[in-house]
């Protein structure tokens, strides 16, 4: 029997903050990829190497993680006053399925790289010095994100002495600020309140702030869900009961959240939304062995991605955090002390992480101008990847 040759598609490996994900340019693509349907998500399946029933993505370019199953595709922006556009894909591990749902925030700190290094950053508009603010696009959810990104003689700059908890080497700062995450006609907060009672049938009834700002995410109190807050992964993931349980909550949770109409839904949705716990600050010790102080810290946050606890923090659940935690009342901020907060540091598996957050309340309703967080980002490799053309 005869087989079709490889493709071969240029292709950029990259991490941005504590993920990685192989990025395209839109017209690199084969053409029939270029436009969204089964044929590009079969693609971008076999390039990652899912769906891979033993969980390893060994045939792809995955990491067995929802932190590495990621990819990228970038344009020249349609958007007035934007530069590129962003479109961002979860590819599942041991299922055939991308999740179009949401964006990735850490990958965002690589979209302004990616986008000068390919040429769709205007030239008059990279300094040979200073800063690029690239204006991005983010067209999973139809938001602006506007990355600043270091260039050093004309060439973007990767290497630096910015230590990002969750990624082993230091590299250049990158800041990132989410501009208005929550349209003004949206809500906040779906079901209008800033608690719930989250009733989940055989499981319980928790209290639980849902909220839409960076990507849709319920968040819970630890204690409520039986831990302490500082746990590492192993002390969840090992688990598969719990495991079971976060993700039945986080159905009912989406339910609540009017994303989906029934639990069945949530199996084809498993990127948003995120579920997450808190907790005050205590002092813990990382997953590298570090020791944090409680002082040094104003709460702790788990988060579970694609059925797993993160190793770090997702970027997107990031701004959830910062977003939860200026507006008085939410498990947030009532974990963060209570009170005013324009920024909180708080704790994850891996270490550290600093966000501010801009909320205001207008008419009644919260809602927030902007989120500021710093990641960094750095291609780890470019050239072409290679697919078997038989198995699209």
């Amino acid at each position: 029997m005869a087989h079709l040759p490889q493709l071969k598609v240029p292709a950029t490996y990259m991490r941005g903050g504590t993920s990685k994900g192989v990025f395209f340019n839109l017209s690199d693509l084969p053409e029939q990829a270029q436009l969204p349907g089964e044929y590009r998500d079969n693609l971008l399946l076999r390039v990652i190497g899912s769906p891979d029933p033993y969980g390893k993505q060994t045939d792809g370019m995955g990491g067995a993680t929802s932190s590495t199953s990621k990819t990228v595709i970038i344009e020249k922006s349609k958007q007035t006053d934007h530069d590129v556009d962003y479109l961002f894909g979860q590819v599942a591990i041991d299922k055939a399925f991308v999740d179009w749902s949401g964006n990735c925030g850490n990958l965002t700190a690589a979209v302004g790289s990616f986008a000068i290094n390919a040429g769709l950053i205007d030239s008059n508009r990279v300094p040979v010095n200073g800063i690029c603010t690239v204006r991005i696009w983010q067209k999973n959810i139809s938001k602006t994100i506007i990355a600043q990104v270091p260039i050093t003689d004309g060439q973007v700059q990767e290497t630096g002495d910015f230590e990002l908890d969750g990624v082993t080497f230091p590299a250049a700062e990158v800041p990132v600020e989410f501009i208005a995450p929550v349209d003004p006609e949206e809500a906040m907060f779906p079901t209008g309140n800033l608690v719930d009672e989250l009733e989940v049938p055989n499981i319980g009834t928790f209290k639980a702030t849902m909220i839409n700002a960076g990507i849709p995410t319920i968040f819970l109190n630890a204690n409520d869900i039986g831990y302490v807050g500082i746990e590492l992964q192993d002390a969840i993931n090992s688990d598969k009961t719990a495991l079971r349980r976060f993700e039945t909550i986080r159905a009912y949770g989406a339910i609540k959240m009017g994303l989906i109409s029934n639990i069945k839904d949530a199996e084809s949705r498993q990127h948003t939304p995120k579920i997450a716990f808190v907790s005050p600050a205590q002092d813990y010790v990382t997953s590298s062995n570090k020791s944090v102080s409680a002082d040094d810290i104003d709460l702790h946050v788990r988060a579970l991605s694609m059925g797993k606890l993160h190793h770090a923090m997702m970027g997107t659940a990031a701004v959830a955090i910062g977003t939860a935690a200026a507006i008085p009342g939410t498990l947030v901020n009532n974990a963060a002390g209570g009170g005013k907060k324009d920024d909180v540091i708080f704790g994850h598996p891996s270490g550290t992480l600093k966000v501010g957050a801009q909320a205001v309340k207008v008419d009644g309703c919260w809602t927030v101008n902007k989120v500021v967080m710093s990641r960094s980002a750095r291609i780890l490799m470019e050239g072409w990847v290679r697919v078997p053309a038989d198995t699209l």
